[in-house]
């Protein structure tokens, strides 16, 4: 039986609602009891790894809605870029990094949840803004060596610079309740060894690797030091942002985030206004969360054998509401049951008489 490199005292405990990260690397089951490698099958371990918990979902909600405040605050004015994207394939980042099931995965500490790390969002960027001047793509959109200089930097030795923008490290906004496994099966193992002639009488091994499901919402903002922007004769005070779209789109459309990018990961799609509205709204639900909602709803289900969307807009939840003591809390949860009735249109429209009825008894207690 594998087992976790942990303390005896630690496999008491119930780990479910531990971290992803803590949970694909200090508690993942895959050593044998001498802490050998385990040559059983790791697939239940892999299938640890992957729950997103409720306290998952909020703590990556609340980091979305943090630096969505930084966005709408007052530096946008002062030079902060964002552009939304919708995942379209599986995303992978930091299978580089070492782990006993040979790819790791790239969390972001303390808080334990799948990132890709600015210097990543800037390596793509780069390249896209490289591929634009070259004209390898027909319009080079304003795209010049000297522009890549001022904007990103050099590391020449003799003529070192620092690039004017910055890249913030991107927390994606995973609408599953899991991360997802993938398997990659390589061909000609023993050839790229070196120990044997390649050919197709082999047995290759599947690797699995961890990654974040399509459909996962990513938010890139970038920062720009002005006193940064001139370079040389050179001035993009007034188009650095043109710039960076176009090479944000060009890096959408064809080069894509993370890793595995030469096989279709990481490709992603860029949100148009409406869909950036849309997910504006789900940011502000996440900050407007309320754990005693989602418990209450949890048990409103289970008893009533209802579904969720009918346990928010029933009586029983408003009721129980109505009894919360605590001001503050009670509050907070009318925030967040009201933020998810407008989600749903309910809250101007409501949908029956019963949720008419409903809705009143908000009103009334306010």
């Amino acid at each position: 039986m594998s087992i976790a490199a942990i303390p005896a005292y630690l496999k008491k405990h119930d780990h479910a609602l531990a971290s992803p990260a803590l949970r694909f690397s200090l508690l993942l089951p895959v050593w044998e009891p001498n802490f050998s490698d385990t040559e059983n099958d790791n697939t239940q371990a892999w299938k640890l790894a992957c729950p997103l918990n409720a306290a998952d979902q909020a703590l990556m909600g609340a980091l979305g809605a943090r630096q969505a405040a930084l966005r709408d605050g007052p530096l946008q004015r002062e030079g902060l870029a964002s552009f939304d994207a919708v995942s379209t394939a599986p995303f992978a980042t930091g299978l580089g990094n070492e782990h006993p099931l040979e790819n790791g995965f790239a969390f972001l500490h303390p808080y334990g949840l799948p990132y890709l790390p600015g210097s990543g969002v800037k390596g793509v960027l780069r390249q896209s803004a490289r591929e634009l001047a070259a004209g390898l793509w027909g319009d080079s959109h304003g795209w010049t060596i000297d522009a890549i200089t001022a904007l990103f930097g050099a590391e020449d030795a003799h003529a070192a610079r620092r690039g004017a923008l910055i890249f913030h490290d991107v927390i994606p906004q995973i609408r599953a309740d899991k991360l997802m496994v993938e398997i990659m099966t390589p061909h000609q193992g023993e050839y790229y060894q070196g120990k044997a002639a390649p050919h197709d009488s082999g047995m290759p091994t599947p690797i699995q690797f961890l990654t974040v499901p399509p459909g996962t919402a990513f938010s890139f903002l970038v920062g720009c030091n002005p006193a940064l922007l001139q370079h040389e004769n050179l001035d993009l005070s007034d188009h650095w942002q043109s710039l960076l779209e176009a090479a944000f789109e060009h890096a959408f459309e064809w080069l894509g985030f993370g890793a595995k990018t030469a096989v279709g990961y990481g490709a992603m799609q860029r949100l148009d206004d409406q869909q950036v509205a849309k997910q504006r709204r789900h940011e502000h639900a996440a900050v407007l969360r309320c754990n005693w909602v989602d418990e209450m709803i949890g048990k409103l289900v289970e008893k009533n054998r209802s579904s969720a969307d009918e346990a928010l807009r029933g009586k029983a939840l408003a009721e129980a509401w109505r009894d919360i003591e605590d001001e503050v809390l009670k509050q907070r949860a009318l925030d967040d049951i009201q933020s998810r009735w407008e989600e749903q249109g309910w809250w101007d429209a409501p949908p029956s008489k019963s949720a008419r009825r409903v809705r009143a008894m908000y009103d009334d207690s306010e």
